[in-house]
């Protein structure tokens, strides 16, 4: 099963198993990883799942939707690698992805 390296503003890392098909939201809910609330269950309609990608793995996360963008755009502190992880969804090619949760998430 995929890997993902979900990293906590103050440096935590939690490397969890995340089935294909499962968003990366989903993924860290399911493990009560800290930072990810998810208040809209994954419906991109709000932006409580905000993470940042590492550069490496950004491109291959896909591009983000004009309803994505809406949401990042009530996130705090968006940079050029935000996503919301909620539209992420995990493959095989994700296996060993990296993200960061910003600074006002925990």
């Amino acid at each position: 099963m995929p890997k993902v390296t979900y990293i906590e503003y103050n440096g935590t890392e939690h490397v969890v198993d995340v089935p294909v098909g499962t968003s990366v939201m989903r993924g860290a809910v399911d493990n009560n990883i800290p930072g990810i609330d998810a208040d809209c269950g994954g419906e991109c309609a709000c932006a409580t799942c905000h993470v940042y990608i590492e550069p490496e793995w950004f491109a291959k996360t896909g591009a983000r939707s004009s309803q994505e963008e809406s949401m990042l755009s009530f996130a705090a502190v968006t940079q050029d690698n935000s996503r919301l992880s909620c539209q992420i969804e995990m493959t095989a090619e994700l296996d060993g992805l990296v993200l960061r949760m910003p600074e006002g998430q925990h």
